[in-house]
């Protein structure tokens, strides 16, 4: 049974004396002071998660000397011991079984008679070594989803591929995949409650339960690792690869994560600010200074601005940093910062015409001009979205088509830009879906053509009806 309950949420019971201990969910520590039995207590809370989620969760016991056991916990109380290969021997013949504690099938509301206190067994045998870590969460061994090809027949196809796909899979319905900053693995939501990771041939590569409401995957960094992230109502679940169990931190109520920077933002609605993840629990996002916005997070530092300037690098550990973005020529100030993604900030500047403004991408470290947008009434720029690359190569900011490599810009007039692959820019223009390219002319796509999520293995991925498809190069 154990190789199917999810590795989420995280849970750990920690026992420090016969009074005292502590569980830890999902990052969120909940003491045991001063009980009488502090591990029925324990068990209490864990077992009161396991039926908000009703289903057994996972749990990691560690006693006062160090030594710890995987758990199963049940809704009702109940505790079943997980068989570990790497802790049990073949001794005279038979198998021992690791030695921790163990409830069986008495709920929690038993009730204490004649003085006798209620305490897991220990079942060792004398030559145990107790002090052997327990092994790291494994994601569960699950049905594989169903992979084959088709035929991409229901829309255009997107110029330079083909109708033929060389495997496809059925998705959530509304949710996006997730391809991988190297392009080697695709990561999705299935219909039934899963992420699942492929690589760019549709090869399963490892999966996972998720909770019902999850949101899309996203590929992100926590910890210097790049690892992939879903984000639930509760809780952000992350998976570093590898047949790795899930990390996973507990969200604040009212709690919305961002991954507009190169790592997650947590933000909470009202005044209790903004956080970043950092060895698996949430860390306030330090030094903000009055009246600033909190824009994204890279790693433990934290990109913030106030309306009309300056910049501010918060780290963790560390002091506020200011940066100040550098003015284009003929610039009579900022008007105010508009934006940011990894790397870049969007700051609209006076000029000395009323109303009218000249647009620029700053650096975030440096504060130094990365690419100049022709001037345009800021009525107009006000709409304007911003859609940059994945490898920060080339960008749209509304009408203006940015070409990082080569530090250049062109308008492409009433141009709305909705996606990238590659360096293809997708976006409308009027009512017209077309492609183009840095300095490229644009092309005009048939009604309803398919737009790439993104590319594996020379691969477009593209969707429609709640069905993936890798579709191949013309």
């Amino acid at each position: 049974m154990a190789e199917k309950i999810p590795s989420w949420p995280k849970v750990t019971i920690r026992l420090y004396d016969d009074r005292n201990a502590e569980v830890t969910i999902a990052g969120r520590t909940h003491p045991v002071s001063n009980h009488r039995d502090p591990r029925q207590a324990a068990i209490a809370v864990v077992s009161d998660r396991a039926g908000q989620l009703g289903r057994p969760v996972r749990a990691t016991a560690v006693e006062a000397d160090g030594s710890s056991w995987p758990l199963i916990v049940h809704p009702d109380g109940r505790v079943d011991a997980v068989e570990s290969e790497s802790r049990s021997s073949t001794s005279s013949g038979g198998t021992r079984r690791p030695g921790w504690p163990v409830i069986a099938g008495i709920a929690l509301a038993v009730v204490l008679i004649a003085g006798t206190t209620l305490y897991f067994t220990v079942l060792r045998d004398g030559d145990s070594d107790v002090s052997k870590p327990s092994e790291a969460p494994k994601v569960p061994t699950l049905p594989e989803p169903k992979v084959v090809p088709d035929q991409f027949s229901a829309r255009p196809v997107p110029p330079g591929w083909s109708t033929k796909a060389s495997w496809t899979v059925d998705i959530a319905a509304k949710s996006a995949p997730a391809v991988s900053p190297d392009g080697k693995q695709v990561a999705i939501l299935t219909p039934d409650e899963k992420v699942a990771v492929f690589d760019s041939n549709g090869k399963v590569l490892w999966q996972d339960k998720v909770p019902k409401d999850a949101q899309s995957p996203v590929y992100t960094t926590i910890d210097s690792k790049s690892v992939l992230a879903v984000a639930a109502p509760d809780a952000l679940y992350y998976w570093a690869g590898g047949g790795a169990g899930a990390a996973s931190v507990e969200l604040p109520d009212q709690a919305q994560v961002q991954f507009f920077g190169t790592s997650p933002l947590i933000k909470v609605e009202g005044d209790a600010g903004a956080s970043m993840v950092t060895g698996g629990k949430l860390k306030a996002v330090p030094n903000q200074p009055r009246l600033s916005t909190v824009l994204l997070a890279e790693g433990d530092k934290a990109l913030m601005a106030r309306y009309t300037g300056p910049l501010f690098a918060s780290q963790l550990d560390k002091g506020l940093q200011t940066v100040n973005p550098k003015a284009p020529s003929g610039s009579k100030g900022i008007e105010h910062v508009v934006a940011a993604s990894p790397g870049r900030a969007l700051v609209l500047w006076k000029s000395a015409t009323k109303d009218i403004v000249t647009p620029v991408v700053h650096s975030t470290t440096t504060g130094a001009i990365l690419a100049t947008c022709p001037v345009a009434k800021e009525a107009d720029v006000e709409s304007w979205q911003w859609v940059p690359d994945q490898a920060g190569k080339v960008a749209a900011w509304g009408n203006c088509v940015i070409d990082f490599a080569h530090k250049s810009t062109a308008r492409y007039t009433d141009f709305q830009p909705v996606s990238i692959t590659g360096t293809t820019i997708y976006g409308m223009v009027g009512g017209d879906l077309v492609a183009t390219t840095p300095g490229g002319k644009g092309q005009t796509l048939p009604a309803d053509t398919a737009r790439p999520w993104g590319v594996t293995g020379g691969r477009a991925l593209v969707v429609h009806d709640s069905t993936l498809y890798a579709l191949d190069k013309k």
